[in-house]
């Protein structure tokens, strides 16, 4: 299972932490990522972490303002959101599994997706 955790409502500008907790066999060595729905939108590809290749890898839009690590101890990951924007405004989703690089940023690319965590900023 994932858990995400960690939403919530702020202002443009703020910053936010997100979690992910992986238990049981999720709680394997998988690469994670980080994937969001906005209101009336497709849900993208935000940030992953490939423990294998020892990279992260992130979105253009979130580049500079997020970044995503991990605590291997507590198969935990995080994203720390900096200088959000009212874009930002998503569903926030944690997914684990074992992509190709090719599919890194595609959510069907990973075993296990969890259940969302809301993130809105006003402006």
């Amino acid at each position: 299972q994932l858990q995400a955790s960690g939403g919530g409502l702020v202002q443009a500008g703020d910053s936010l932490r997100l979690s992910c907790a992986a238990s049981g066999r999720t709680g394997s060595r998988y690469d994670m990522a980080w994937f969001r729905q906005g209101s009336g939108k497709e849900r993208e590809f935000v940030a992953a972490v490939a423990w294998s290749r020892g990279r992260t890898y992130y979105a253009d839009s979130v580049k500079g303002r997020f970044t995503m690590s991990g605590d291997n101890a507590k198969n935990t990951v995080y994203l720390q959101m900096d200088n959000l924007k009212p874009e930002d405004s998503a569903v926030y989703y944690c997914a684990a599994g074992r992509p190709i690089l090719s599919a890194i940023a595609t959510i069907g690319g990973y075993y296990h997706v969890g259940q969302g965590t809301q993130v809105t900023v006003s402006s």
